[in-house]
C-alpha cells in the first residue's frame, strides 16, 4: 500500500505526517507540484510480460500523459531481486540529486521509495503497484529500490539526456532511513 511520510529536514526520526490514504497522499504532494495518481490495467498482465504487453494494458493513461506533458519516449524497466548489478543500480540514485526534466514513473509491479527534499521538508513516498508519481524538474530527491529490488515500471522521457542526475553533494539522504518494504 502506498505511503507518504513528511518530515522536517532536521528530524528524520519524527514524521509530522504519515498516511496510506491515496487521496491524502495526492493532496499533500499536489501542494508541492508533484503528481500522484492510481492507474488500473485494462487487461491482465502475466508475470514476465513483454514491455509491449505492459504498455498495452495502460495505453489510455500512457497516451493521456504523453499528450498532456509532451513526452517523446516511453519505456518499461524491470529489476528483479536476483539481478547481479542490484547493488550498483541501487547506489546510483541514493544521494540527493535533481534532473532537468520531470521524473515520471508508473509502478506496474513491485515498489520503490522516492524521497523529495522541498524547502525545509522531506517527503518520503513509498510507491507500489498502480502508483504514478511525477516529480517536477529541479526538485531535489533520491530514490531507493531496497536491497532486493523488485519492480516493473513505465518511464516517461522528454529528452534522452534530461534524466541525468545532477548531485547536490549534501549528506541529507544519508540521514534518512533507507527503504525497507512494509
Amino acid at each position: 500500500m502506498s505511503r507518504l511520510r513528511i518530515f522536517a529536514d532536521n528530524a528524520p526520526d519524527t514524521p509530522a505526517f504519515d498516511s496510506r490514504d491515496g487521496e491524502a497522499i495526492a493532496r499533500e504532494l499536489r501542494a508541492i507540484g508533484v503528481t500522484f495518481e492510481r492507474w488500473r490495467a485494462t487487461q491482465p498482465i502475466a508475470p514476465g510480460a513483454s514491455p509491449e504487453d505492459v504498455m498495452a494494458a495502460y495505453r489510455a493513461d500512457i497516451d493521456r500523459l504523453v499528450a498532456e506533458r509532451g513526452f517523446k519516449s516511453v519505456d518499461v524497466v524491470s529489476i528483479a531481486p536476483d539481478n547481479p548489478k542490484r547493488d550498483e543500480m541501487r547506489a546510483k540514485f541514493l544521494e540527493e540529486h535533481f534532473h532537468k526534466e520531470d521524473e515520471v514513473r508508473f509502478f506496474v509491479a513491485g515498489s520503490g521509495l522516492f524521497t523529495l527534499h522541498v524547502g525545509d521538508r522531506v517527503y518520503e513516498i513509498e510507491c507500489v503497484q498502480d502508483d504514478l508519481i511525477a516529480v517536477p524538474d529541479g526538485t531535489t530527491h533520491w530514490f531507493d529500490m531496497g536491497p532486493e529490488p523488485n519492480f516493473v515500471a513505465i518511464r516517461f522521457f522528454t529528452e534522452p539526456d534530461g534524466w541525468v542526475g545532477h548531485f547536490t553533494g549534501t549528506d541529507i539522504a544519508q540521514r534518512f532511513p533507507r527503504y525497507e518494504k512494509s
